[in-house]
């Protein structure tokens, strides 16, 4: 498998304010009240932020980008990978400014209609993530970095719909009434990262 990714095999699945693609670098500007978010807890139905993915039947493998959001400065502003493949089923992985002091590194999986949503605060002052998106048949682990050379675990999941033929790439989008520009660079296609269990066995 090359690490080098077509970008021509992108698409789009709406369209942001903006965007440009330049030197390997893809710059994407939001609309306001752009979002991805189904029912759990807020009740709300939000699915309407622009996504940017190439299709695969690759079973394994690893997807890996750096994401700059030094431009982000309103409440829930976002951007990072995304795995959309209809409006139920879809995951995501981003940094959410929040405000001056502190922002959400997170992740949320929805199966179904329903999603989820686990955090960790970070820094205000973080402007830059590395994400590294795997996949091992219908099963997905998301890791970060803060550097793109030593990942951490955020979260492993099973998406129901995620089983044969899926689609993948980045997300930017801001929930209220802001726009900020975020850009994604260094995109690389690997073989999977994350390496089969080798632990306990299951019953």
């Amino acid at each position: 498998m090359t690490n080098t990714l077509d970008l021509t095999r992108f698409t789009w699945t709406r369209e942001p304010e903006a965007f440009e693609l330049k030197d390997g670098v893809i710059a994407i500007t939001t609309k306001p009240h752009t979002d991805l978010w189904q029912r759990t807890y807020y009740h709300f139905r939000n699915d309407n932020a622009p996504v940017y993915q190439m299709p695969t039947a690759e079973r394994y493998f690893s997807f890996v980008v750096k994401t700059d959001f030094s431009q982000s400065h309103h409440r829930f502003d976002q951007c990072g990978i995304v795995m959309y493949l209809d409006s139920d089923n879809w995951l995501k992985a981003s940094v959410e400014y929040e405000n001056e002091q502190f922002q959400h590194l997170g992740s949320v999986v929805t199966n179904g209609g329903y999603s989820d949503w686990a955090t960790t605060a970070i820094p205000a002052d973080v402007k830059q993530m590395w994400y590294r998106f795997s996949r091992r048949e219908d099963d997905y682990c998301v890791e970060c970095s803060y550097d793109g050379v030593r990942f951490s675990q955020m979260r492993i999941c099973h998406m129901q719909a995620g089983g044969g033929d899926i689609r993948f790439g980045i997300y930017a989008c801001s929930p209220e009434q802001s726009s900020f520009t975020a850009f994604f660079s260094d995109l690389q296609l690997l073989p999977c990262m994350w390496q089969a269990h080798d632990g306990q066995q299951p019953d």
